[in-house]
């Protein structure tokens, strides 16, 4: 293939693209943007899992709100405005490090995001459900998760100009679960007290550390979705670094409030990673109607019922909400990959009608369900150990996807440094330095925890056991089970990764240029 770029402000993709993006509609806007990234980083699913660590899961959150999300905040704030085409993580990485490397980047990206949905999203969902309302399950539960789960899908086909309704409406739930939620804390305590516990609670140690670390750092995940819509948005250059800066406060206090009250009001020993936050909402809104027994359950009644099953719905459709942005996002990251050649040419294809790419979200929807029926046949009804296992791979999914697209900011101002920053990450080069290396440190070290619970326990002569670290996933010192669920997934990924680049190979062959950074005109109709 000929290499025919001509400036830096120029890059090579292919005629498919071309004639992909003449699909598009601008119809996001600055306001949008902001409620996408609240819906989308503020993922309800997994406060639990951070509260079940106790207080020091509110120190590690706050240390990590400083150390990694700034960074990563301030990264994501320059590549979104400087390079805003379509695809955004996949084009990062492709001018950076080449097509083939982010092809396969682009499907590990893409597929953690039908495992989420098709696996904890809807356990948790579920969980809510059989918590508020005495649900028992059944062959009922593969109705309601195929119900959940195509809700999802369906958002992220329909035209963004109705679709992005369903993250600003996910965005308010949110903040209306967690405000009266903190609201009744307050009242709880005033009533009952709080669980009580001394500072040093609060200290940092590495055995928490290590647990906590990964679920943190896909806590503070997906300040670079929106931005897989580059050229649906009506000004990427203005109002990318805004809504990054906007949407991260948002974030670092919807966490750090909640996690806060919810290590006050219950013990550890109460809290686990699938229904922590459904426990404390439970506890907590006893104040309404109830009673918790002298073994920690809580029991609802009178308005406390009711209270806490619109509570119940208003999480689900949070949780349904946040799934809906990640697959926004993440299947246009892996349509753009398609329509450029790191894919199959089918999945690259755009609506014309709607403007989206139909072919991927139905894949995705296909590879949620598939997961979600096996995952209940496999599993037994176990539902924490389904839970553990499948964030688990959703979160090194994730984390592996990020050491490559992280590093793209400093290469990119080495290789492209004539192309227009709207907003540069403070610091000259040792700030884009900074800003790339820190948060793909984190990436890393949230990778290998994944993948190998507890390395490290005994190390310095602390004399713990690694093993002891898989209780806490419902893997009781079952290594190999653990290790099995979560390496052999991520080979056929990335086998996967490599056949889809491979099915590409006639896409790229029909070379064309396109701009950087395009001018701000409407693409297609706005209308």
């Amino acid at each position: 293939m000929t290499q025919i770029e001509t400036s830096q402000s120029d890059y090579e993709t292919t005629a498919s693209a071309v004639q992909e993006k003449t699909k598009l509609r601008r119809h996001f806007r600055r306001p949008d943007m902001i409620f996408f990234l609240i819906c989308t980083v503020v993922t309800i699913d997994t406060i639990g899992a951070v509260s079940s660590r106790g207080a020091q899961g509110f120190t590690w959150l706050v240390f990590l709100g400083i150390f990694f999300f700034l960074p990563y905040g301030l990264s994501i704030a320059e590549l979104g405005s400087a390079f805003p085409q379509e695809g955004g993580p996949y084009v990062w990485t492709r001018l950076a490090f080449g097509r083939p490397l982010a092809a396969v980047n682009a499907v590990i990206y893409w597929i953690s995001n039908p495992i989420w949905v098709g696996g904890t999203l809807t356990i948790v969902s579920f969980a809510a459900l059989q918590e508020f309302f005495g649900f028992s399950g059944g062959d009922w539960k593969y109705v309601y998760a195929l119900a959940f789960i195509w809700f999802t899908i369906g958002t992220a086909i329909v035209s963004l100009q109705y679709g992005k309704w369903v993250p600003t409406l996910g965005a308010w739930a949110r903040g209306a679960v967690l405000a009266f939620f903190v609201f009744s804390v307050i009242l709880y305590a005033a009533k009952h007290g709080v669980h009580g516990f001394g500072g040093h609670a609060f200290l940092p140690t590495y055995a928490i550390f290590i647990a906590v670390v990964p679920v943190l750092i896909f806590n503070y995940a997906g300040l670079e979705v929106p931005s897989a819509a580059g050229d649906e948005m009506t000004n990427p250059q203005r109002d990318v670094p805004s809504s990054v800066l906007r949407s991260g406060i948002a974030t670092m206090l919807a966490y750090g409030i909640p996690i806060l009250a919810i290590v006050i009001v219950l013990p550890v020993s109460q809290l686990s990673g699938l229904t922590g936050f459904l426990d404390a909402i439970k506890t907590v809104f006893t104040v309404y109607g109830g009673h918790v027994s002298a073994d920690g359950t809580a029991t609802l009644t009178g308005a406390g019922l009711i209270l806490g099953r619109v509570g119940a719905v208003v999480f689900i459709f949070a949780l349904a909400s946040a799934g809906a942005t990640w697959i926004m996002g993440a299947d246009r990251a892996e349509a753009v990959a398609s329509f450029d050649g790191g894919g199959p040419r089918i999945l690259g294809s755009f609506s014309a009608r709607f403007g989206t790419p139909v072919g991927m979200n139905l894949l995705s929807g296909i590879v949620a369900t598939v997961l979600m029926i096996g995952a209940f046949q496999i599993t037994g009804g176990n539902s924490s150990r389904y839970f553990a296992a499948v964030l688990g791979l959703t979160i090194s999914t994730t984390t592996i996807s990020y050491l490559f697209i992280f590093p793209a900011l400093v290469k990119l101002r080495y290789s492209r440094p004539d192309v227009d920053r709207p907003y540069r990450v403070p610091g000259g080069m040792a700030g884009a330095w900074i800003c790339s290396l820190v948060p793909t440190f984190w990436a890393l070290v949230a990778t290998v925890f994944l993948l190998w619970p507890g390395l490290g326990v005994n190390w310095f002569g602390a004399g713990g056991n690694p093993n002891d670290s898989l209780a806490f996933l419902s893997f009781s010192h079952e290594r190999l089970q653990y290790e099995l669920s979560q390496i052999l997934p991520l080979a056929v990924i990335i086998v996967v990764g490599v056949v889809f680049y491979l099915l590409g190979r006639k896409t790229r062959q029909q070379v064309v240029t396109e701009p950087i950074a395009p001018v701000n005109a409407p693409v297609g109709d706005a209308g």
